[in-house]
């Protein structure tokens, strides 16, 4: 390298550094660089400025980031979900006649369209979690049709704040349904690993105002009544006296009556205010049945 291009070199070095150089140059070694100590000092320090201002943005693009893909990865079933609420819409047209309405309220379509059903099956049945079709969990039982779930929840007439009794968790679903409705559910299972399983389910998703427990259905949860809502998601044979008496006055209750191998109608129960009773036979469903000692 000759001297100009070595001292140009410097100047740039010198300009960038706040020309803190002494340039000495002599029997034709080229040019020797001298810095005072605290600029090695300074360089240092700068460079570890630097070093940490990148890991700093690394890192913050690494925060913005994360969450994107957790929500990309925990969301890959929107799509599904988009076309589940568009069958069951369909649905209701298609059983308008016996429903007595063309759509669904837009709240509990909102909610079916935001509750992630394939939390609630089985990983093997996890490709059909959103299917419009009732799914096997285990134990004999099933988790309801989207299209059933909704219009259950529409029947009942959900309101936030209210408090809602639920027979027959199953794997949770309906329960986890009502509480994104704004109810403060109450919800039981009388097959012990399903009450297990839905009650941890439950509660690992954050569905806090579910209160789980194992029992016979049938008799209802007589010190937490009345209930502004009783669904029932298993058929009986006739509506349980128990679930009746535990009805608010002004109360709703949504249940499928039948036996086995019996044509079963989902019956819409009001109670008014002065405790009197009127029933309605809104659709014939399929249901497994209500079990327990009764």
């Amino acid at each position: 390298m000759g001297q100009g291009s070595a001292k140009g070199n410097l100047n740039r070095l010198a300009r960038t550094f706040g020309k803190r150089y002494i340039i000495l140059t002599g029997n034709g070694f080229g040019s020797i660089l001298y810095q005072y100590r605290h600029t090695i000092r300074e360089a240092s320090n700068l460079m570890l400025i630097l070093t940490g201002r990148v890991l700093l943005l690394f890192c913050a693009g690494l925060l913005l980031l994360l969450p994107e893909a957790g929500a990309a990865s925990s969301d890959r079933f929107a799509g599904a979900r988009r076309e589940m609420v568009r069958a069951i819409e369909a649905d209701v047209l298609r059983t308008a006649s016996h429903i007595s309405k063309k759509s669904l309220a837009p709240r509990v379509m909102e909610v079916m369209g935001r509750v992630e059903r394939h939390r609630f099956v089985p990983p093997a049945a996890e490709t059909w979690a959103y299917a419009n079709r009732p799914l096997p969990i285990g134990h004999g039982q099933t988790i309801s049709q989207p299209y059933i779930v909704a219009l259950m929840t529409d029947l009942a007439d959900i309101r936030p704040g209210g408090k809602v009794l639920e027979i027959g968790t199953g794997s949770g679903y309906q329960a986890a349904v009502l509480a994104a409705m704004g109810a403060e559910v109450f919800t039981i299972e009388i097959i012990a690993p399903l009450a297990e399983e839905a009650s941890r389910r439950l509660a690992d998703l954050g569905y806090e105002q579910v209160h789980t427990r194992r029992g016979d259905g049938y008799y209802g949860w007589e010190e937490e009544a009345p209930f502004d809502a009783i669904v029932v998601t298993a058929a009986a044979g006739h509506i349980p006296p128990p679930l009746l008496r535990q009805l608010k006055p002004g109360g709703t209750m949504v249940i499928p009556v039948g036996g086995r191998f019996m044509v079963q109608h989902l019956v819409l129960v009001n109670k008014d205010s002065s405790g009197g009773l009127t029933t309605r036979q809104v659709l014939p469903v399929r249901f497994v049945p209500l079990t327990g000692g009764h």
